[in-house]
């Protein structure tokens, strides 16, 4: 995909989805066999809807239906949510993984070392994080600037305890009802 045709294609999905409250994360367009897939990967703070998916893909395809933009070739459409694979590359992408497992290379000048911890906080210069302890040690807390990280994923755990998945939403729904009782 030519970078005139990416940009061309931002400029006409992202008020789309912006008016939907989404980001639009990615647009890419792919070939497959003699038609073309168009990939509009989407996110939201509170996650993505099913039914937001769907409203958002008969919006675009409409406007895309509207301009020249896709050419004549056949193409198919294709919206959806990150995978849980995706990089974690803006800062948002990190707040909305507090609570969860990431794997992270650090950049040279932080150590260039591999570190897997748990998201606790974020804000606009970095995150906080907290390394789990090794042979039997108590987790230690770790704070990390955005420019210290080369790159990172969030991890899947499968055999996470129900009650640590759930502590990090309770710890930040009664921040929310402190903050509502100080209002």
């Amino acid at each position: 995909m030519s970078t005139t045709q990416s940009e061309r294609l931002r400029v006409l999905l992202e008020p789309l989805a912006v008016g939907r409250g989404l980001d639009l994360e990615e647009v890419t367009v792919t070939p497959a066999g003699r038609r073309r897939v168009l990939r509009v990967v989407v996110d939201s703070d509170e996650g993505v809807q099913l039914d937001t998916c769907a409203e958002l893909s008969r919006a675009a395809s409409e406007v895309l239906d509207s301009t020249d933009v896709m050419g004549g070739a056949p193409y198919v459409l294709e919206v959806t949510s990150p995978g849980t694979d995706r990089p974690l590359t803006e800062p948002r992408h990190y707040r909305r993984a507090v609570g969860r497992l990431i794997r992270a290379r650090l950049t040279d000048e932080a150590g260039g070392d591999e570190l897997v911890a748990r998201i606790t906080a974020v804000d606009d210069d970095g995150l906080d994080l907290e390394v789990p302890g090794v042979k039997g040690r108590k987790p230690t807390a770790r704070r990390l600037a955005f420019d210290e990280i080369a790159r990172a994923r969030v991890e899947i755990e499968f055999n996470r305890k129900a009650a640590d998945r759930t502590d990090g939403v309770r710890q930040a729904a009664a921040s929310d009802d402190e903050s509502q009782e100080e209002a």
